[in-house]
């Protein structure tokens, strides 16, 4: 399939955009109007563009269906200012709830059952359910367009960050396995982070890495080592040297069974090293790999 997206309806094009560049983490804004009125509401298109100085963008779009503006986009333009607190996974149905359409005068802090709590630096209250709450300063708002599903960028300052004391780890860091963030997918799709989705992938060091094409041949053209598995590998400085003193039963193993067999044997090792580079075991994949050089 290809798209050109001029040349879909825009209900059609958001659908395909929403279901591929996900998940989304989900902006939980509470904004007040030049009258004193509350408004909270989530928003998906949204994220962390700069640390110094802390910046966040979201985005309330125009809607598809009739063009129409949010209360939040436009009150916003009222008071700049927003509290952007961050849903996790224990108040995403309240955090859907709040998304209903209620008029001007209804306050979704009531409706979806949240609390208000005062904030520090700005006008608009915090949401107290949420573990990491921040008090932002609305620098710019840009409009993308003027058409139904048009977005416009609300450009914030993070000028506080409130963050629950049961998320912290022991050096007063957010610990990642505490909070199970919630993103959006395409239509009703969400999805949950959690110690079952978790998975570390080693950054690259200051000094570079060898890079794929560097890998031996029969590393490089395995037809059991994945792209991920070739990446680890490749994220080395230079191909590690054979450590004499490496031991592995498997390895054993594998050299007694298909001594007479070289390519079998290359086979079950590329296997036995996949398995130590899905556990994050690099350097144990690299000896295992390199047994047959030595």
């Amino acid at each position: 399939m290809e798209l050109i997206l001029k040349d879909l309806k825009p209900q059609d094009a958001q659908n395909y955009l929403q279901h591929a560049i996900a998940p989304r983490p989900i902006c939980f804004a509470s904004t007040i109007d030049a009258n004193g009125r509350v408004n909270l509401s989530p928003f998906s298109f949204f994220n962390l563009f700069s640390s110094n100085p802390p910046i966040v963008i979201f985005s309330p779009a125009r809607r598809v269906r009739d063009n129409t503006t949010k209360h939040t986009l436009e009150n916003v333009l009222e008071v700049p200012e927003v509290a952007i607190n961050i849903v996790d996974y224990d108040m995403v149905q309240q955090v859907s709830l709040s998304s209903c359409e209620y008029s001007k005068e209804v306050n979704e802090f009531v409706k979806a059952g949240f609390t208000e709590l005062k904030s520090k630096m700005i006008r608009p209250p915090l949401v107290k359910e949420s573990k990491i709450k921040m008090e932002c300063r609305v620098l710019e708002v840009k409009p993308l367009g003027t058409g139904g599903g048009a977005g416009n960028l609300v450009i914030c300052e993070v000028l506080v960050m409130h963050i629950d004391d049961s998320i912290l780890d022991e050096n007063g860091k957010i610990d990642q396995q505490k909070i199970e963030h919630v993103a959006r997918l395409g239509g009703d799709w969400y999805c949950k982070v959690d110690h079952q989705s978790l998975f570390k992938v080693a950054k690259p060091n200051t000094n570079l890495g060898i890079g794929i094409d560097q890998l031996p041949a029969s590393i490089r053209n395995s037809k059991l080592l994945t792209g991920n598995h070739l990446g680890q590998l490749a994220n080395v400085q230079s191909v590690p040297d054979i450590d004499p003193a490496f031991t592995d039963e498997k390895v054993t193993h594998i050299a007694q069974y298909f001594s007479i067999n070289p390519e079998d044997m290359e086979q079950e090792l590329h296997r036995h090293a996949a398995t130590l580079l899905d556990q994050q075991q690099v350097d144990r994949a690299w000896q295992v790999l390199l047994y047959q050089s030595s």
